[in-house]
């Protein structure tokens, strides 16, 4: 239970006739201008949007950041290092030089001297200039006290003049105020309060209500307008998409690729198979042609020169040969069984029958 009471929500002041007379053709008016401008508006949206990211980003990029980044890489970057150790050997390292050996011990001499005419100074003022001060002090003090005496009553007469021409004037000035306000009130502020308040504040009111009245239709008009040219933009979209994506994709589908694929199995695979083998065929008869000029070559040296190490390289290439298919044919008469130890149906040498 709450202890405190709820507070009551207030209901909104009713709206005048004038109000409900308004709205309703404000908002015809508004909704039948503002659609096909909401459906103009749309259509730039997307194509500024299909623009910028298709067009405008990359032509960005290309145009803009990757040559900027690259300047700056290659170019600033290298150019302010550069800079840098120049102006440090330069001007950085002489500077400090400068500070160090020729500033500094400059600096340290002027701090003595200024200790040393400060330390003058201090004594010149204590000794001198103070004693010198003080007698000029009691000197004017006295030229004071008599001048006081003398011109004190013809201070205070001329005081009192000048507090009377003040009143006076005062008073003067006051009246003529008094005057001035009443004559510009009555000719000017009571006429400008009249026709602000019988004139000017009810015509703001009606403006101000026709105004609201032209907002509040220009937003709901917007709205409408937007679920209309969403609605529009969704039906454009599905009949682009019925009379062109869709036979698009069905011809595609239907017609080229089963074209493709025959296409691809009756020609492009045997003229693939036909050039591999020609290749194949190239190969082995360049293969051949080169063994044939290697031999050749060969046999055309032997017969000049006589290469008594060429023609040992041959022999023992062709022995190497022999001996390997000796190899070969041992191997091969090693897998094979004997005679006498082939098994037969007759014989006892298998395992079961095995002593």
């Amino acid at each position: 239970m709450d202890l405190e009471k709820q507070p009551v929500p207030q209901a909104p002041p009713p709206e005048g006739c004038l109000t409900v007379a308004i709205r309703i053709p404000v908002r015809i008016v508004v909704l039948v201008l503002v659609v096909p401008v909401r459906i103009v508006w749309d259509a730039f949206v997307v194509v500024g949007r299909f623009l910028r990211d298709s067009v405008l980003r990359p032509l960005w990029r290309a145009l803009v950041v990757w040559p900027c980044v690259a300047l700056w890489r290659y170019v600033v970057v290298p150019l302010a290092k550069a800079v840098g150790w120049l102006g440090k050997v330069l001007l950085v390292i002489p500077l400090v030089w400068l500070y160090r050996y020729v500033l500094t011990p400059v600096g340290q001499g002027i701090a003595w001297l200024v200790r040393v005419i400060g330390a003058g100074l201090v004594w010149l003022y204590a000794r001198v200039l103070t004693p010198v001060g003080h007698g000029i002090v009691w000197l004017l003090k006295g030229v004071g006290a008599v001048l006081a005496w003398i011109f004190t009553p013809i201070g205070r007469a001329i005081v009192w003049c000048a507090r009377g021409l003040a009143w006076l004037a005062g008073t003067v000035v006051t009246g003529i105020g008094v005057a001035l306000y009443w004559i510009a009130r009555i000719l000017l502020v009571l006429p400008v309060v009249a026709l602000w308040r019988w004139v000017l504040a009810p015509m703001g009111r009606v403006l101000a209500v026709v105004g609201r009245e032209v907002w509040d239709a220009l937003g709901h008009a917007w709205r409408i307008a937007g679920h209309v040219s969403l609605a529009v933009g969704r039906f454009l979209g599905t009949l682009f998409r019925w009379i062109f994506v869709e036979p698009v994709r069905w011809v595609y589908r239907t017609v080229l690729t089963p074209v493709g694929h025959v296409i691809r199995d009756v020609v492009l695979r045997p003229v693939a198979e036909a050039a591999r083998s020609v290749g194949r065929i190239t190969r082995a008869a360049l293969a051949s042609a080169r063994e044939s000029v290697r031999q050749a070559r060969a046999d055309f040296r032997r017969m000049l020169f006589g290469d008594v190490s060429a023609v040992g390289d041959v022999g023992a290439a062709r022995d190497v040969g022999a001996v390997g298919e000796t190899r070969e044919r041992e191997a091969v008469a090693l897998r094979e069984p004997t005679g006498a130890d082939t098994r037969t149906l007759g014989s006892s040498t298998t395992a079961l029958t095995k002593d």
